[in-house]
């Protein structure tokens, strides 16, 4: 092999996290990221300064600093670095910003110090040490990921899109963040459904629909480059037509602003330690890395890349750093965005050296105010348009993620169904958090920690605490209900008993599958009796072939015996085509020499299945082997699944309705 062609090779084997982009390309899509990140880069200081009542020149730099050092903790996840043997930053495509989950906390240690510019070092002083407490617990967090199964990231995911629509929509209609009065504990503490804007504006609904429509074009009529780049020309196509709409638009702000400014170490004073308020933001570093997680699973199914305990531990270690960097430079807590985990959605573009394009950006933002300025020009009907469509990608990512999930198992329903539910009722009436005491009302800061919370104390309650923990999966002889932990403690004999059905009765089958203990979730139970299908020899192969009835065998009552393989595809059929079934069964004894076997669930007529066994009489007879094999395959985890059901009345029936209407 040639040594350019060895180089194409090593090249084509890059994952397309660590792909490097063109130049142009790289800068292009990183800038698209700052575009959709900025406004909500810019919410938390402006909340926390306003509250707070800090001078108009310490809030701009209270913005510049926080711009400045989302920059460098972008870079930080995105590229990571080594202490020894620890990595920090998972090294994925996700975008650091300030934890909205910190507002409250940050406004309550600053009215602890008296409030204005002067309460700011004691409340940078507990950012530093929440977050050096934080830094030394990841790898602690990191060892308790099972209890964030999907239920509990889905569940997460969808509460953080649900509740970050409304700021969408707020923008949509014309709402001005940060203006005096404003209710900033709606929704994620970012804006109400309201806000200052006129939702009977049309010239703000012709912009905001406008610039969705012109997302949805580029995506739907154009491919490649232009279609990636969607969002970004979507902000720059509402933002020239609204000022050649809008010719008289104030500048002022861009004109006023400085061209450099750097922020430097303890610009506010020396930071003050207290060790109340550190706990405090510990507590809110505690509640940011449930949305971390959820954000990590969701990027990895994302970009294609499996997400382990270690990636968790470097990632919440660079959130540790970062906030430690912030309290520093005078900012605030940093965690993963979710917005931006909806333009890699959209855009489908994966790479992690496109994040730290924009990182720099975001430094060079918060280097020179008249830049961030600029950007802070686009409309804000533009924005939230562009913004409709990130945020319910971030939903629609949650819901993909509660696809995967076990719904057979009411309690998966009651741990997504209630989180969801808590989550958008502090998000609608986020005035329920004063009718709590004090001590509590952490816990209801807003819509994400409360839905957040919500979903992790129920998985714990229903799967981890008492005898019945883990999944319901079968039944026992009893009739009581069996779950995962019962099923990793059977003997051979109780495990054969409980599910000899789903394999034919195969005494190697069983061993097989029994071998494979312990499993660590229902999912993986399911796959050994596949894998001992897979590691069977072909004499043992050909045996379990046999013991299956045949398609067209008929009981005592004149029903199909082999009626499970069927369903609704043989059910209630005539003489006529029975018999037609059973030509077709006897043709196939004498061509191949065993059963047919046909898992006609797929198919919803008698028809389809008698086509599609006259179409495997074609097969040689090793292809036919193995055709049958896959057959019995989807028996078996037809069968199994079943079980599951069976095991799970109450879900099963209610599904079982769903499935019905959804055929008629």
């Amino acid at each position: 092999m040639s040594r350019s062609t060895d180089v194409s090779v090593r090249a084509r084997r890059v994952h397309p996290v660590d792909q490097v982009p063109p130049v142009p390309k790289l800068l292009t899509y990183g800038f698209q990221h700052v575009a959709a990140f900025y406004a909500g880069a810019v919410i938390v200081p402006l909340i926390i300064g306003g509250v707070l009542g800090v001078s108009g020149d310490d809030m701009i730099k209270l913005i510049q600093a926080d711009l400045l050092t989302c920059g460098i903790a972008s870079l930080l996840q995105a590229i990571g670095f080594r202490i020894g043997r620890f990595r920090v930053g998972v090294q994925l495509p996700l975008l650091q910003g300030v934890a909205f989950a910190g507002v409250a906390p940050i406004i309550t240690i600053g009215f602890m110090a008296g409030g204005g510019s002067e309460s700011l070092p004691l409340v940078f002083g507990s950012v530093i040490v929440g977050g050096i407490l934080f830094f030394l617990v990841a790898p602690l967090i990191a060892r308790l990921v099972r209890f964030f199964p999907p239920v509990v990231t889905g569940s997460v995911l969808t509460i953080i899109g649900i509740t970050l629509l409304p700021v969408a929509a707020n923008h949509a209609i014309g709402g001005q963040l940060g203006l005096p009065g404003f209710d900033w504990s709606y929704g994620v503490m970012g804006a109400s459904p309201g806000g200052h804007g006129d939702p009977t504006s049309s010239v703000n609904f012709a912009f905001a629909i406008g610039t969705v429509l012109v997302i949805l074009l580029l995506q739907r009529f154009f491919k490649g480059f232009l279609s990636t780049i969607s969002v970004l020309l979507g902000l720059i196509a509402g933002t020239v037509v609204w000022y050649i709409v809008h010719p008289d638009s104030d500048w002022s702000g861009v004109a006023d602003a400085g061209w450099f400014w750097f922020a430097t170490p303890f610009h506010f004073g020396m930071p003050r330690f207290e060790i109340v308020p550190a706990l405090l933001i510990l507590l809110v570093m505690m509640i940011t890395a449930v949305e971390t997680v959820g954000s990590l699973y969701a990027t990895g199914d994302i970009v294609g890349r499996r997400i382990r305990k270690d990636d968790i531990a470097a990632a919440l270690r660079a959130d540790g750093l970062s906030t430690v960097l912030g309290g520093t430079m005078g900012s605030f807590p940093y965690t993963c965005f979710a917005e931006n985990i909806g333009l890699v959605r959209v855009t489908g573009v994966k790479s992690r050296w496109i994040v730290a394009v924009a990182g720099g950006f975001m430094m060079v933002l918060g280097l020179f105010p008249k830049a961030a300025a600029l950007v802070g020009m686009i409309p804000e009907p533009v924005l939230g348009g562009a913004a409709l469509v990130l945020f319910a990608a971030v939903a629609v990512v949650g819901i993909q993620t509660l696809s995967t999930v076990n719904f057979n198992d009411h309690r998966n329903l009651i741990v997504a169904g209630t989180s969801i539910a808590i989550g958008v009722y502090v998000m609608a009436f986020p005035a329920v958090q004063d009718a709590v005491p004090e001590w509590l009302q952490w816990y209801f800061s807003g819509g994400i920690a409360a839905g957040a919370f919500t979903a992790l104390l129920l998985n714990v309650l229903f799967f981890h605490v008492g005898p019945d923990r883990g999944p319901a999966i079968a039944k026992s002889a009893t009739g009581t209900r069996v779950h995962l932990a019962e099923i990793n403690d059977m003997d051979r004999e109780q495990f054969e008993r409980t599910f000899s059905s789903v394999v034919q009765g195969s005494a190697w089958a069983i061993e097989r599958a029994f071998a494979l203990r312990p499993y660590p979730s229902a999912a993986a139970l399911g796959e050994a009796f596949q894998d001992a299908l897979l590691m069977a020899t072909p004499e043992e192969q050909a045996a379990l072939l046999n013991t299956f009835p045949d398609l067209g065998r008929l009981d005592d009552d004149g029903q199909p015996v082999a009626r499970e393989h069927g369903q609704g595809a043989l059910d209630g059929i005539g003489e006529d085509e029975q018999a037609e079934i059973a030509e077709l069964s006897r043709a196939y004894v004498d061509r191949f020499g065993f059963p047919l076997v046909m898992s006609a669930r797929e198919h919803e007529r008698y028809d389809q299945v008698l086509r599609a066994g006259w179409t495997r009489m074609d097969n040689s007879p090793a292809t036919e082997r193995q055709a049958a094999l896959i057959e019995v395959s989807k028996i078996v985890n037809h069968r199994y699944e079943q079980i599951v059901a069976d095991a799970n009345p109450i879900s099963s029936a209610r599904f079982g309705r769903f499935a019905h209407l959804g055929t008629e």
